[in-house]
């Protein structure tokens, strides 16, 4: 199969699909991989690299989506490269479509297999393609809330941890997924009062566990969260469902009973976010304020440190691209029961039915979708 790398083209994102090592995977196995030229640079890759282990580096980033059959690519396609797409492609990457209407109508207007990292998903319920950067990003949101604590950043003037004879800050966190448990314990880390919300008692019973009781957990509803964010100084939106859009969790009505200077970390917001007043925002242009509150809505944060992020990212994605590119897409996906969930539009359907519900669009199982395909392609033989 023919692997094509493109330069990531999102607003300050400087993460790579596959590092060179993942290139000597794919060329050991007699696969072959264009990358676009400079498309390592941000994570510390340089093309002399990838040439190294095998990979043929192409100028531009047309160059590389028409020649190759699969494009492995870190964040959805953005609006340039919506023209790239065609039917014999298999897109493999962060599709994230119930918040992208316009990528969910290009994909199947033109026919892709569009395979979403973040609806991947094993027998134990677990998304081992989303799982490594939300680790990241659940590290770096309390990172993100320590620096806009800070009087000059916005906030209210408050260090994390607090010193001897002063109360640390209190982060209230939304969700007990992959995210907010890392947000939890680096704040704990950091000396922070933590209070942990999630309708999942067992989740919630784990990880008052594993954190020996240094943290307040709660039952996730609208009275407890109210009750939350009245007492925080910074909040964390850390709550998901494959595949569908975020609830919203705060409105609009509930922001003016937090604290002038507190700050909000939405990590939802590549899924629409679970706060009514955040939006996407950059790694250039983070925050905003609303009623005093200070916003931080950056949609690719583990794009802010690329190395760290696309070495892990290429952890867990090249098993199931090798898995694509050895057995070819159909082979593969009818084959792995987790990766078949990843699959979110195949030949002009929509296969995920979060996406479908979301779109109001006809939803089609995916085995159904691939039988069909299947014997379509056999008509025209």
């Amino acid at each position: 199969m023919i692997i094509g790398i493109p330069k990531e083209i999102k607003i300050d994102e400087h993460r790579v699909a596959l590092p060179p090592s993942g290139v000597r995977e794919f060329a050991g196995r007699g696969h072959s991989v264009f990358v676009q030229s400079g498309a390592g640079e941000g994570s510390g890759f340089p093309d002399q690299e990838y040439q190294a282990s095998g990979a043929e580096m192409l100028g531009s980033a047309a160059e590389v989506w028409s020649r190759a059959e699969m494009i492995i690519k870190v964040k959805e396609p953005q609006g340039s490269e919506l023209d790239y797409l065609h039917s014999d492609m298999v897109l493999f990457t962060y599709l994230h479509l119930a918040a992208e209407a316009q990528l969910t109508e290009a994909l199947l207007r033109a026919g892709v297999t569009g395979i979403a990292y973040e609806t991947v998903e094993d027998d134990a319920g677990r998304l081992p393609l989303l799982e490594p950067m939300s680790e990241v990003a659940g590290r770096m949101a309390t990172q993100v809330v320590s620096h806009y604590l800070e009087r000059h950043r916005g906030g209210r003037g408050m260090l994390l941890g607090g010193v001897p004879g002063v109360v640390p800050a209190h982060v209230v966190i939304l969700g007990a997924g992959t995210v907010g448990a890392n947000a939890a314990k680096i704040a704990l880390g950091m000396g922070a009062r933590v209070t942990l919300l999630d309708i999942n008692l067992d989740r919630l019973r784990y990880l008052d566990d594993v954190m020996d009781g240094k943290l307040t957990t709660l039952y996730s509803n609208h009275i407890n969260i109210t009750k939350s964010i009245r007492a925080a100084d910074a909040l964390i939106g850390s709550v998901l469902i494959a595949g569908a859009r975020a609830p919203m969790l705060v409105t609009r009505d509930m922001l003016p009973l937090m604290n002038d200077g507190s700050v909000i970390v939405d990590v939802a917001v590549d899924q629409g976010g679970c706060v009514e007043t955040t939006r996407p925002t950059t790694h250039s242009d983070p925050t905003f304020v609303i009623d005093g509150v200070l916003h931080y809505g950056v949609a690719n944060m583990p794009g802010a440190v690329p190395r760290t992020s696309s070495l892990a990212l290429a952890n867990a994605t090249l098993p199931y691209a090798l898995q694509i590119a050895d057995l070819g897409p159909a082979t593969a996906l009818a084959g792995n029961p987790a990766l078949l969930k990843g699959l979110n539009a195949f030949g002009g359907q929509c296969t995920h039915p979060a996406v479908a519900d979301t779109f109001d669009l006809d939803y089609v199982e995916p085995r159904r979708a691939l039988e069909q395909g299947e014997l379509e392609a056999m008509l025209t033989l």
